[in-house]
């Protein structure tokens, strides 16, 4: 981050810089320190955000630097008797209290780093209809068609047990941290640090951001996910999240903020009813749900009968593609442009940048 787009931190306790400091690492953010107005003449109008304690404030801003907008208080605890005259005197936007308002203060420090947000993204559930029904398989193959059309996508890898879809993807040796490692609490992070933090892989014209779990350790949290997801949404990211079929704390985060859930289903008469389940589960909440039928049928059950049995809006239905198992367990990832897989990936993420007619609603 260059020296121009840094926040100015003005302050002369040292405990609650150590605290502001703190939260700005959390944050991604580097900051420009000064311990009072006079010595931060030189960067205050340039600095995206400045923050000061009221020691600095009760010096006197006004008069030893000039006017502003985008300054905020730090306090801990409540100000003393006399800050908020000052403050208001001296143009402060914003006043934040320590330790109640960590999560705020994060937030304004993602915001710098992000800068203005590039757009809403998008975010895309992915989970089977009964196991086995191929959704990690299917969730890895839009995030990449995504970024294969020129877009930033950003993978999340929800099932603490289906190891690692770093490994379904080949990238299990890549740098970048997983899951046990990102320590993301809550509230909000910048997409910025994320980038540089974790596995990315080139594909076609765009890149693809993964956060995978791990062989051993910890989970994702339920507050982890949702900062993550909240972060790539805010960069305009597809987002996709592949979903254990038993939702948890971490999958209810994420059918909360999904604006598709995709349920992958074998065209099968008992993976058709253990769907019926997952689709009930989730009807109650989800915003909207639509179904992606795997063939070939065994028994010739038509897609058309799945769909209809599970009464949601019809996604995608795809073949079976020659040789992609073979591909995956050699670490060579990747479907086909032309193939069965690739062309039901680009179907759903046509449908989740579409917005719904009123009959899919319905």
């Amino acid at each position: 981050m260059s020296e121009q787009h840094r926040p100015l931190v003005v302050m002369q306790d040292e405990a609650l810089l150590d605290e502001v400091l703190r939260l700005a690492a959390a944050a991604g953010c580097e900051v420009e320190v000064a311990p009072d107005p006079p010595a931060a003449r030189g960067s205050w109008l340039r600095a995206p955000q400045v923050l000061v304690d009221g020691t600095a404030l009760q010096a006197g801003l006004r008069g030893q630097v000039p006017a502003r907008s985008g300054v905020a208080l730090v306090c801990r605890g409540q100000p003393p008797d006399g800050c908020w005259r000052s403050a208001f005197t001296a143009g402060v936007e914003q006043v934040l209290t320590l330790p109640e308002d960590e999560q705020s203060l994060m937030a304004l420090l993602a915001e710098v780093v992000d800068g203005p947000p590039a757009g809403d993204g998008r975010v895309l559930g992915v989970v089977g209809g009964r196991g086995g029904a191929g959704a990690s398989v299917f969730a890895a193959a839009v995030a990449v068609e995504s970024a294969r059309r020129g877009e930033d996508a950003l993978l999340v890898d929800c099932d603490a047990l289906g190891g690692g879809i770093d490994l379904l993807l080949g990238a299990e040796h890549d740098g970048g941290l997983r899951w046990p490692d990102v320590s993301v609490r809550g509230g909000r992070v910048s997409m910025q640090s994320l980038r540089s933090a974790l596995p990315r892989l080139t594909c076609g014209g765009g890149s693809l951001v993964v956060l995978s779990c791990a062989r051993e350790g910890a989970g994702p949290s339920a507050q982890g996910v949702a900062a993550v997801v909240d972060a790539g949404v805010r960069a305009g990211h597809t987002v996709v999240c592949d979903l254990p079929r038993e939702l948890d704390a971490v999958g209810w985060e994420v059918v909360d903020r999904a604006d598709l859930l995709a349920v992958v289903v074998p065209a099968e008469v008992r993976a058709t009813a253990a769907a019926m389940r997952v689709v009930e589960r989730l009807s109650g909440r989800a915003r909207r749900v639509g179904v992606v039928v795997r063939g070939p049928a065994p028994a010739a059950l038509p897609e058309a009968a799945v769909v209809e049995a599970l009464a949601v809006e019809p996604l995608a239905v795809m073949r079976a593609e020659p040789r992609l198992a073979r591909r995956t367990e050699c670490g060579e990832f990747g479907p086909r442009p032309g193939g069965p897989l690739a062309r039901a990936a680009r179907d759903v993420l046509s449908a989740l940048w579409q917005e719904p007619t009123p009959a899919e609603v319905a």
